[in-house]
């Protein structure tokens, strides 16, 4: 069984041969750590891969992300980052009145000159599952661009000029949801963080009324072309999961030990794909062998099926011992290895 069908399958719940495997990395992990990265791979080859691809030239776009200093993103957004390797924060907002919010033209030219020439090929060449984590995060985009208190404080007051900013990342990230959906990828994703780490960071049903129909959209277009929806959030987001499951969305990666991973396996085991994760705040970083193996071994006894559902997603910071991801991967092996010999 190929990495394409090993994970077709877990999202299917179709029986694949094991558990697939995706390890993440962040930017500062690739620039110091490549060599252990390198390491862990040809151990434990991936099952997913991206394609080939550039978007084009953002006209507000200056200085290079991820390099410690400042730098402005294609929206017109300052980021501040304060060493090597981080993604960063915005400091300073775009959108500093309402009334701007009229006049504020997406970067379009990010798409109209993407560059997605080798992208089929790429595809047809690699058995691996093909998966584009595309720039979709409405929620977050519109924080960058006026600021998280400016927007909280505006939904609460429900102010029309709100809605129009809504509506303006919204269509934007349409045409890029379309753009990628009539390519050969097999998944697409998208992501907000939507949680504190102990509930979402508005209410619930603000949430649905404001948000979930901009999901509903991307996962309508994303299904119409037969792809596979995967989205990934950040903190607590239980009250949520029975909504992504009705979207249709396949796999959602999520802090899972910010919740009752027992309770959530109860309620979707078997109704969405797990995609990860291990404890990235704590256990990663600082845990003990024994503590990487108690977590991956919690995460199998609440989630796991032999139907699918699950896939061994981590991430490995900076900080985090090359050990500890190594432990992750060698635990799934033993389940698998202990569920083959018992079929």
């Amino acid at each position: 069984m190929d990495s394409r069908e090993r994970v077709i399958r877990t999202l299917q719940f179709n029986y694949p041969d094991r558990v697939p495997r995706d390890l993440w990395a962040l930017p500062g992990t690739y620039l110091s750590r490549k060599n252990e990265l390198d390491e862990i791979y040809k151990l434990f080859p991936i099952d997913f891969t991206t394609p080939v691809f550039s978007y084009g030239k953002g006209y507000r776009s200056k200085g290079i992300p991820n390099i410690k200093g400042n730098y402005v993103d294609e929206w017109g957004c300052q980021w501040s980052v304060l060493s090597d390797g981080v993604i960063g924060e915005v400091k300073n907002p775009p959108i500093t009145e309402l009334e701007q919010i009229n006049k504020l033209k997406p970067p379009y030219e990010i798409l109209d000159n993407a560059d997605l020439s080798k992208v089929n090929e790429s595809c047809s060449k690699t058995d691996k599952f093909v998966l584009i984590c595309t720039t979709v995060r409405p929620f977050e985009r519109i924080q960058f661009l006026i600021g998280t208190e400016r927007l909280f404080t505006e939904l609460a007051y429900g102010t029309k000029e709100i809605f129009t900013l809504i509506n303006i990342v919204h269509e934007f990230f349409l045409k890029e949801i379309e753009l990628w959906c009539k390519t050969d990828v097999d998944g697409i994703q998208f992501m907000d963080d939507w949680g504190s780490q102990n509930n979402l960071l508005i209410p619930l049903n603000m949430w649905r009324e404001i948000f979930k129909p901009l999901y509903k959209d991307y996962c309508d277009i994303i299904k119409k072309y037969k792809k596979f929806v995967f989205f990934h959030s950040d903190g607590n987001i239980s009250l949520i999961f029975p909504d992504l499951i009705e979207l249709g969305i396949n796999a959602v990666n999520s802090q899972l030990f910010c919740m009752d991973i027992e309770e959530l396996g109860m309620k979707y085991k078997e109704k969405i794909t797990f995609w990860g994760e291990i404890d990235r705040q704590y256990i990663l970083p600082f845990g003990t062998k024994e503590e990487i193996k108690n977590a991956v071994k919690r995460i199998k006894n609440a989630l796991y099926s032999e139907k699918g559902g699950i896939i061994a997603q981590c991430e490995m910071g900076i900080d985090v011992p090359k050990e500890n991801i190594i432990t992750v991967f060698e635990t799934w092996e033993e389940i698998d290895e202990l569920y083959n010999r018992n079929r």
